[in-house]
């Protein structure tokens, strides 16, 4: 009985039918995309034999999505983010297609995968604050926080299933598989959006350019001062996120005396941490206490990197990457939450938006930082420097926790009146 209440308070966003649908569709398509991103970077790093066109390649892909975001959430507040989802998949779907036939008939090269890599950053500029402002929209909001420990949860493991079988079947017959797998995955995606029946959504009509709107959306975020925290907040947590994986290569080889195993066993142990985290918040109800996890996870992971920082015992590293990437994801989760429920619904993807640049743009920028420090103060005081910094923020949201459960009370019971 006590086994089975705890699985309902776990699992209580799958009571919704839409959320339910969302689920399944994207746990089946984030495989097939992780697949993919593995798949591209070895047949890169193959077909060029070049670390810097390995790095070219996979920076043309993220760039149009960096630039692009702060649009695509305008266009997620003003057009139908239902349609909008389903034709981000189908161009996803085509482009994944059009990689499947170039690596599979054998005319495959460099260019044809920056071309389509800055195709499919372009179709994620709009798909990416998109997906995340219309998650809320399948569930209730009582149940939002849930609905996001549980999607990032799955993000965590499909991000550890989709390299371990890509890497067996690149091994076994080459990356074409990988995409063709990954283009089916997409059709996962468009059945369920078309199976999710939703309340009609009034779209909204403004009558200001797309840049005075983009204007007005960044004036509001950083005016406000709770939505301004979150986003600073998952920002610096981001770009110190970024000294780990910029820096990690060098623990593993300089500092751990290993090898690329030993670097694999490293991010595993984040990996599982942040899977670990999302399952920890599934347990939690109460999205009044948002801004008081947000705080924790900060603190948590900057306590833990410093630990991993000074550590010169693998299973000491191991266990702090396990520890931080538990708190980083505490961070992700509790900010993503906290973002939705204190804006409207009509600018709901524009500050979504400006929270993924937020996010997204501060790890490579944590990687050109950690980089310039390391070469002047070392990998380790690095690392902890950038951890401190993480603490002393944690401290500075812990005196803003009772306005943001002041906030997030008055929305909800607003949204109830």
């Amino acid at each position: 009985m006590e086994a089975s209440k705890k699985s309902q308070v776990m699992l209580r966003a799958f009571s919704s039918r839409n959320f339910r649908l969302y689920y399944t569709g994207q746990a089946i398509s984030l495989i097939g995309t992780s697949m993919t991103q593995v798949a591209t970077s070895w047949l890169v790093y193959r077909l060029s034999d070049s670390p810097w066109l390995l790095g070219l390649v996979g920076f043309a892909s993220q760039i149009p999505t960096l630039l692009l975001i702060p649009l695509g959430g305008i266009i997620a507040d003003r057009w139908n983010r239902h349609q909008i989802l389903l034709v981000a998949q189908i161009l996803g779907m085509l482009q994944s297609l059009a990689l499947t036939w170039l690596a599979l008939s054998g005319t495959i090269n460099i260019e044809y995968i920056a071309i389509l890599g800055v195709l499919q950053g372009i179709i994620n500029a709009f798909d990416i604050p998109t997906r995340q402002a219309f998650l809320p929209e399948t569930v209730a909001k009582e149940n939002l926080g849930n609905a996001f420990a549980l999607y990032s949860s799955l993000v965590s493991v499909t991000s550890m299933l989709g390299p371990a079988i890509a890497g067996l079947l690149i091994m076994a017959i080459g990356s074409g598989l990988c995409f063709l797998i990954d283009s089916i995955s997409y059709i996962a995606v468009i059945i369920a959006l078309l199976a999710i029946r939703l309340t009609s959504r009034k779209a909204v009509i403004s009558k200001r350019k797309p840049l005075e709107e983009l204007k007005t959306s960044f004036k509001y975020a950083f005016g406000f001062l709770p939505i301004r925290s979150v986003l600073i907040g998952s920002a610096l947590v981001c770009c110190v996120w970024g000294f780990y994986l910029a820096l990690g290569p060098i623990f593993a080889k300089e500092i751990l005396q290993g090898g690329p195993n030993t670097f694999g066993f490293l991010m595993t142990a984040s990996s599982l941490g942040t899977l670990a985290g999302g399952i920890y918040l599934t347990k939690h109800s109460n999205v009044l206490e948002s801004g008081k996890v947000l705080a924790l996870g900060i603190g948590f992971m900057g306590i833990s990197l410093i630990i991993f920082a000074l550590s010169r015992v693998f299973w000491l590293s191991l266990l702090s990457l396990f520890a931080a990437g538990f708190g980083f994801i505490l961070q992700i989760i509790a900010g993503r939450t906290l973002l939705q429920l204190l804006v409207t619904d009509e600018n709901r993807g524009q500050i979504t938006g400006l929270y993924v640049m937020a996010s997204t743009g501060a790890v490579p920028i944590g990687n050109l930082i950690a980089g310039a420090l390391a070469s002047k103060i070392g990998s380790s005081n690095t690392v902890i420097l950038g951890a401190s910094i993480c603490i002393a923020g944690s401290i500075l949201f812990m005196q803003q926790i009772s306005t943001f459960r002041d906030l997030v009370r008055l929305n909800l019971r607003t949204e109830g009146a």
